[in-house]
């Protein structure tokens, strides 16, 4: 019997990185990796947005002479009449492209393909039904959905492809107001960008002092980093047929290779828990979501 292969996703970059940066992360994500499709696209702020234009389109064209698949990511949170125009203009560019506000319905052609991103708020059959009856034709799982709700949802919606976040600080929720400015001083119209101080997110603590969660501009982030540790053979039962990586400033080189070994069956749960730890993740594993545990949680 052949077995489809699980692919790798690498997400959109949540965090304000510099020009150089993006250019060299995604350069060697390009000719060193062996993820399948790569999202790009200022999906938090997009004040940011215009600084990283062009660096997003040089790494674009490098994605794909290195032949992985390029979707473009739109906002999650399009609150400005430049934002909402910037977000009407990605849909209406022609290309297959993520939606991350459901206000992106509105400017997509009748039966247009798209892929739903994590910040849809899709939590059941129904709504996935009614995506698909729009045109979409991926979607990937909210984070707080455990695998047997993603199950349901697979089993509700045949065709549909399923992808889980499976590596990253997980997107929590977002704000009108910034509170990276917030904690400088500064108000969120004169921020001077200082999310660029904090290149995989602020930390917050508890008044105990307590690691929380993570700032990201208008953001909330996980302190703990999702390892999705599920054996192949249950994602593939579960309706999971793609695993998404989340940018950060460790090795991700490391982190897609170790993924690629286990969700081929090369290799351990334990065994990808060891390589991503090395790999220098920002912050604990945690995986407690899946198994309808505290997102916070590490269930062995």
């Amino acid at each position: 019997m052949t077995v489809t292969p699980i692919t790798l996703t690498l997400g959109p970059l949540f965090f304000n990185w510099s020009p150089d940066r993006i250019g060299d992360f995604y350069g060697r994500i390009a000719d060193e990796t062996a993820v399948d499709r790569v999202h790009l696209g200022e999906v938090v702020c997009g004040k940011r947005a215009p600084l990283l234009d062009t660096a997003l389109a040089r790494a674009a064209e490098r994605l794909e002479r290195g032949g992985k698949t390029v979707v473009w990511s739109g906002p999650a949170l399009p609150a400005t009449p430049r934002e909402r125009r910037a977000a009407r203009e990605l849909v209406a560019a022609g290309a297959l492209v993520e939606l991350n506000d459901l206000s992106g319905l509105a400017h997509l052609a009748p039966g247009a393909a798209f892929v739903a991103g994590p910040f849809l708020n899709i939590y059941n059959e129904a709504a996935a039904r009614e995506l698909m009856r729009r045109g979409c034709v991926r979607l990937c799982a909210n984070v707080e959905l455990s695998l047997a709700a993603i199950a349901a949802i697979a089993g509700a919606c045949p065709g549909l492809e399923l992808e889980l976040f499976a590596y990253g600080r997980l997107p929590l929720a977002l704000s009108g107001r910034c509170y990276h400015a917030r904690a400088h001083g500064l108000h969120k119209d004169s921020c001077q960008f200082v999310c660029d101080r904090d290149t995989d997110g602020r930390a917050v603590r508890t008044l105990d002092g307590e690691a929380f969660l993570a700032l990201n501009g208008v953001q909330t982030l996980s302190h703990g980093v999702q390892l999705a540790d599920v054996a192949p053979e249950r994602l593939r039962a579960a309706g999971v047929s793609a695993l998404r990586l989340s940018p950060h400033t460790g090795d991700m080189g490391a982190v897609i290779t170790a993924f690629r070994r286990f969700a081929d069956g090369a290799s351990t749960a334990a065994d990808l828990r060891a390589a991503v730890a090395a790999a220098g993740p920002p912050g604990p594993l945690v995986n407690g979501y899946l198994s309808g545990a505290a997102g916070m949680a590490l269930v062995t």
